[in-house]
């Protein structure tokens, strides 16, 4: 299903979020996780984005889906997940993640915004008359103006470089 429009504005930072996941699982992967840098960029996208985006959908988003009786687990759900989001950002400003903590976050914070994005606002789509869902979108994009605007850019620790070829010159 196409993602209804006013729903857009939480996807877009959705895919701030992913970026951010794929970046980390790759450094991981690749030994290149500088934790102190890691964890400077995740501090800095909770404070100017996520810890916005987290209080618009439970201010706007998540009260509307729980007056839908069969959406109220999966809202509990995704409360309960940005609980422990919420505590792995306390362990960030604190700078006490380690290698398997950051990626333990990684994949929490994937799987919340996937399950978002393919259960959460699928239902919402399917159960919100047009005239509801422009309601929500109103008070979403009211609830988001706070969250910055500027481009967080990966810190030159927190970039993948290439790997240089093994190939004789």
């Amino acid at each position: 299903m196409l993602r209804d429009k006013n729903l857009i504005p939480l996807s877009h930072q959705h895919q701030h979020a992913l970026a951010l996941c794929v970046r980390l699982e790759r450094a991981a992967a690749s030994g290149q996780l500088d934790l102190e840098a890691w964890q400077a960029e995740i501090q800095q996208l909770a404070e100017q984005e996520i810890g916005v985006h987290f209080d618009a959908e439970e201010k706007e988003l998540f009260p509307a889906a729980a007056r839908f009786p069969e959406m109220k687990p999966l809202v509990r759900d995704l409360l309960e997940d940005h609980k422990a989001l919420r505590d792995y950002f306390a362990q960030v400003a604190a700078r006490t993640l380690d290698h398997d903590g950051l990626r333990a976050f990684a994949e929490r914070l994937s799987a919340h915004v996937r399950k978002e994005e393919r259960q959460l606002f699928e239902e919402v789509q399917k159960r919100m008359a047009p005239e509801e869902l422009a309601k929500l979108g109103a008070a979403l994009n009211k609830a988001l103006e706070a969250a910055s605007n500027a481009c967080i850019l990966p810190s030159a620790a927190t970039r993948l470089l290439p790997k240089k070829s093994n190939r004789p010159k």
